[in-house]
């Protein structure tokens, strides 16, 4: 008897529910566990008791992979009988998206989230923690009790193993608008960017619960917090991502719920990476540290809440389900058990130093946490405005992208700024004179930038060109900080130019890492400025033969002479591919031709619009087909001119290879 054999033998759901059931217990034993060794700490049973916690954490770990490993093998196999099965797979998808079909659903996602904080929380184990033995036993509290509350929504609420009365024959399939290569890997680099979180976060509980002053939980997980920063990054671009190759709009974000509700913790963070420099240095801003690191992960469920509990509308949301309230609970008592303790410890995080002075790196430092921790209100108050407004007068108020484009955007510039001058300010304190020495070729750069482009005629719109500038200022500022790095070492080691950049790199992680995330940022930044100001967009009605243009004063004029439709089969016998075809005549020139296209779901009886994209670095041509009439002999097609899109997109690549650099325990001395 073969292995498949014996395990249709088996009755796999309940192994599987009985996997995730045990694992909810382990975790809530390692965390009692873990409590009552600390309390007996100056006896021998401490180690024991520590050693069975770790054992009980990994072996959560352990079965919630079995639970996993049994879902994919019920998705694989089409046990429609399993009713998280029938709803998310069917019998003519692939075998690829039967297999990420686990995270294409309410249930399936959140067993998947939890077995990746599970992976995390067991990790920790791998690692030596010689230097923090003393905040181990309330750290692995903390992420087993977290643990065991998303276990616990699986196994009482969400439960991924439910069965039907029934075996139905075949299932409904995925949502179309998952079968994307973006939607694929989105969600699993998003949860990891979520879940990453949990480790700071708890060693930070464990400190204040420790009564620690200095920085050790902080130092410890400084890599752990990165790593979980850059996958929520990754995560963000790659939902733009897919919102630009699917959605059919034009654009890339929304201003949607759910998107601000991974773009929030981000915000959060982001000021977080750049304070610890503070107080590794001056030993100030611990409150701002230890408050950041708590709200981001109280963030952090709270987007999990948004997404789940259909609370605010979203094109993004699951269904409305049962687990709201339970998610609701969760946030205010671990938001109440945070708070209380970052009040009763509030001397214990007292700054060793003060700011000597207005002009300095220090004070930039805190102004960059000012303008995030705004930006992210801003966010956070828009995106719950709906729930705010119907409190107060009973009708929920939407704002939409409007508000948080005017709110925002100044914030954003005054940023972009920023991150020119405040790698140039020194510690302590610098004068206007030196500062402007400092900062004289950047600015030169900058407002020659002003002037050049607010001299032509077409891209007069004030607060872009200004925004141009800022970004001129500061990429300019940062090449700047690189050529002087490499001539010193040229001068010294007599290096070759490469050999001189590399070593520099190297050697000093954080510090040019930090620079190359800076470059990504601002070359995405200039992206959204085309994107924001400078699109244009059109639809038109054509026969075949007929043709339609759109002009934009970065790349001319756009011909496009409509050739006809084709249908085509899908990938899979449930999809209909309607494909259009455009010849693209460019300035008068012939370049190729275009093709966009709606796939038709059959069992859906949805359609999926997909666009066709032809362009440069500088910009991009996105046509969509809108609809057609009699067979296709005329259609409606929108096209969008997106000047600079694709700057957003390197710039992402550039800002993930940044963090890479900055991050990777190559140098351990690299301060």
């Amino acid at each position: 008897m073969d292995i498949l054999s014996i395990l249709r033998e088996l009755n796999m759901p309940y192994i599987g529910f009985t996997a995730q059931a045990l694992a909810f217990i382990l975790a809530i034993y390692s965390a009692v566990v873990a409590i009552v060794a600390h309390v007996k700490a100056s006896s021998d049973a401490s180690v024991r008791l520590l050693g069975s916690a770790k054992n009980s954490a990994l072996g959560a770990t352990a079965l919630l992979t079995v639970a996993v490993i049994v879902l994919e093998y019920l998705l694989i196999t089409g046990h429609y009988q399993t009713a998280y099965v029938s709803g998310v797979s069917n019998n003519s998808a692939s075998l690829f998206f039967k297999i990420v079909s686990m995270w294409g659903g309410q249930n399936g996602s959140l067993l998947f989230f939890a077995w990746i904080m599970s992976l995390f929380t067991g990790s920790i184990f791998l690692w030596r923690w010689d230097d923090v033995k003393h905040l181990l036993p309330y750290a692995i509290a903390t992420m087993q009790a977290i643990l065991a509350f998303f276990i616990g929504l699986t196994v009482f609420f969400a439960n991924t193993f439910e069965q039907l009365p029934f075996a139905p024959m075949d299932g409904g399939g995925l949502n179309p608008l998952l079968y994307h290569w973006g939607m694929v890997i989105h969600p699993p680099i998003l949860y990891i960017g979520f879940t990453g979180f949990v480790i700071p976060f708890s060693f930070a509980i464990s400190a204040l619960i420790m009564h620690q002053k200095g920085d050790a939980w902080m130092r410890i997980t400084r890599r752990w917090t990165l790593f979980a920063w850059i996958f929520l990054g990754a995560g963000l671009l790659l939902g733009g991502r897919w919102a630009y190759d699917v959605l059919g709009w034009g654009g890339y974000w929304g201003w949607d719920p759910v998107e601000n509700a991974a773009f929030i913790p981000w915000l959060v963070a982001t000021p977080f990476i750049h304070s610890v420099i503070m107080q590794e240095n001056r030993g100030m801003m611990k409150r701002w540290n230890i408050g950041m690191i708590m709200v981001t992960f109280i963030l952090v469920i709270e987007g999990v809440f948004i997404t789940r509990s259909g609370v605010i509308g979203s094109v993004h949301a699951f269904a409305q389900s049962a687990i709201g309230p339970y998610f609701l609970v969760g946030i205010v008592v671990i938001s109440a058990f945070a708070l209380f303790l970052f009040v009763s410890r509030w001397e214990d995080l007292s700054s060793e130093n003060e700011l000597d002075g207005l002009l300095s790196r220090e004070s930039a430092f805190l102004l960059n946490n000012l303008l995030f921790v705004s930006i992210a209100f801003t966010v956070w108050w828009g995106s719950h405005f709906p729930i705010i407004s119907e409190a107060f007068t009973g009708e929920k108020i939407v704002v939409g992208p409007p508000f948080f484009e005017q709110v925002t955007g100044p914030l954003f510039a005054i940023l972009v700024f920023l991150m020119g001058i405040a790698p140039l300010m020194p510690w302590r304190h610098v004068t206007i004179r030196k500062l402007m020495q400092l900062i004289k070729i950047p600015l030169i750069v900058g407002i020659l930038t002003i002037i050049a482009l607010y001299s032509l005629t077409w891209i007069k719109t004030i607060w872009a060109v200004l925004a141009l500038g800022f970004c001129a200022f500061s990429i300019t500022a940062i090449l700047i900080e690189y050529w002087r790095g490499i001539s010193a070492r040229r001068r010294a080691h007599k290096e070759n130019f490469f050999m001189a950049l590399t070593t520099l790199v190297m050697k000093n992680q954080r510090r040019y890492g930090g620079y190359l995330i800076h470059l990504g940022m601002l070359f995405s930044v200039i992206g959204i400025i085309g994107m924001e100001f400078y699109q244009v967009e059109t639809q038109q009605n054509v026969a075949v033969g007929e043709s339609m243009t759109i002009s934009s004063p970065f790349v001319g004029t756009y011909r496009l002479t409509y050739l006809g439709l084709s249908s085509e089969a899908g990938a899979d016998s449930n999809v209909e591919i309607i494909k259009g075809t455009l010849e693209i005549e460019h300035n008068g020139k012939v370049v190729g031709e275009i093709h966009p296209y709606q796939e038709f779901f059959i069992r859906q009886q949805q359609p999926m619009t997909i666009p066709g994209v032809h362009g440069y670095l500088s910009t991009e041509l996105y046509v969509i087909i809108a609809g057609w009439e009699n067979n296709g002999q005329s259609a409606t097609f929108k096209a969008y001119i997106n000047p600079l899109v694709n700057w957003l997109w390197f710039g992402g690549i550039v800002f993930i290879l940044g963090t890479i650099v900055a991050g990777l325990p190559i140098n351990r001395r690299s301060r």
